[in-house]
């Protein structure tokens, strides 16, 4: 469950709650910020059809704070649900970081604060800064608009914390680059899911190999699995991931506390 004492009054502490898949609560510095949000049953363009969530949503969206950013990293169905959007465009009215060629698709939800970033352009934040950094994946939600608008990580800095919100990526010298020109990171938010069958999968995702890889890659002070466990959307075991991450950092060599795996709902809290 949410640890609610800590989502309603986070102070100076980094405060982080996986909901599932790649969305996250993030609290630093005064702000809410919500990563990849999806509430619905489906990640699908139909709540009738497609992959179902198999792990229940851990709480109400009513209860969430008022959330003053959202971070877009790709338009596939499981990063960007309609509904979701929605949602929090009425009931929050946040800001919406997106990456290239996204904007058009907001403004025909009836939603103009958003803000359209390239890869490695800015935009100020209070006390900090939100990058839009490369990613290894791809973009599409029909059959014919595939690579048709960009796909991204986030780097978002504000007051003592620096974040990496990867969104879905697979393994490359981009993660090396980006922790060399803005890491140290107090928290990674890494995929550990959706990587079966290889000669399929990883040319887009992460393996909990390649991730434990990244973390050292991006200069992570800490990192937490995310994207496994909440849709089945590709072969391997759905508790594989998280078992696998926690031993391949430990056969790296990592500290115990350096690689995080949350269950559904759980609240991260580093001061």
């Amino acid at each position: 469950m949410p640890e609610w004492t800590a989502i309603q009054a986070p102070g100076d502490s980094l405060v982080v709650t996986w909901i599932g898949h790649a969305t996250c609560l993030v609290q630093m510095n005064g702000l809410n910020i919500l990563t990849d949000p999806i509430f619905s049953d489906r990640a699908s363009p139909v709540q009738s059809a497609g992959p179902r969530r198999v792990t229940p949503l851990p709480l109400d969206p009513a209860r969430l704070p008022d959330i003053d950013l959202v971070l877009i990293s790709h338009n596939h169905y499981d990063h960007l649900d309609q509904g979701t959007v929605r949602l929090l465009a009425k009931d929050h009215n946040p800001t919406w970081l997106v990456p290239l060629g996204l904007k058009a698709w907001f403004a025909k939800q009836g939603i103009s604060r958003v803000v359209e970033l390239d890869w490695w352009d800015r935009v100020d934040l209070p006390s900090g800064e939100a990058v839009c950094v490369p990613a290894k994946h791809f973009a599409s939600r029909t059959p014919w608009d595939r690579n048709k608008v960009l796909w991204a990580s986030w780097v978002i800095s504000s007051g003592e914390h620096r974040i990496y919100f990867s969104g879905d990526t697979g393994y490359g010298e981009h993660l090396s680059g980006i922790g060399n020109r803005y890491g140290p990171f107090d928290l990674a938010l890494l995929p550990i899911g959706s990587y079966q069958p290889e000669w399929f999968m990883l040319p887009v995702h992460m393996n909990p190999q390649q991730a434990v890889q990244a973390h050292v890659d991006l200069h992570a002070r800490k990192s937490l699995g995310i994207h496994w466990g909440t849709f089945i959307l590709s072969d391997e075991p759905i508790q594989e991931p998280p078992r696998l991450f926690v031993e391949s950092a430990r056969q790296a060599g990592l500290a115990e506390d350096e690689i995080i795996v949350l269950q559904h709902g759980q609240t991260l809290v580093l001061p």
